[in-house]
């Protein structure tokens, strides 16, 4: 099987889409960050500083999600030059090593999820403890 250009030319747009996401939940994150550590210096809250240990792995899963999701990219960009220059064996390789970059970078964000899910969790049940 040859691999041609128009291959690894396809997973631009999901990647593209991807990294879009990715540096949206990093914003939203670093705001809601910077709004905990202010409430933190005002209150004194034990639970702020919860959600703030979780949003610093969030934010590192998010850092691993980017780098992943860039190196998929510029894979698929090489890719489609060892195409061009009749190198196959290397293309597939390459092509192969930017979707198992890619895979990781869901896997990362299915992680990132999960712990989203469990900060939320945290709200809750302080919410529930004064609402008691």
């Amino acid at each position: 099987m040859n691999l041609d250009i128009q291959t690894p030319a396809l997973l631009f747009p999901a990647v593209s889409l991807l990294l879009l996401a990715y540096t949206n939940k990093f914003l939203a994150i670093a705001s809601l960050i910077r709004k905990l550590v202010s409430d933190y210096e005002k209150k004194k809250k034990h639970g702020h500083l919860k959600q703030i240990r979780s949003l610093r792995r969030r934010l590192m899963l998010i850092r691993w999600m980017q780098v992943c999701g860039v190196a998929s990219m510029l894979l698929c960009v090489v890719t489609m030059y060892f195409v061009y220059e009749g190198w196959q064996v290397w293309a597939k390789v390459l092509f192969a090593t930017s979707l198992l970059l890619l895979m990781a970078s869901l896997v990362i964000t299915i992680l990132e999820i999960m712990l989203s899910a469990g900060a939320l969790r945290v709200i809750l049940k302080e919410f529930e403890e004064r609402t008691n």
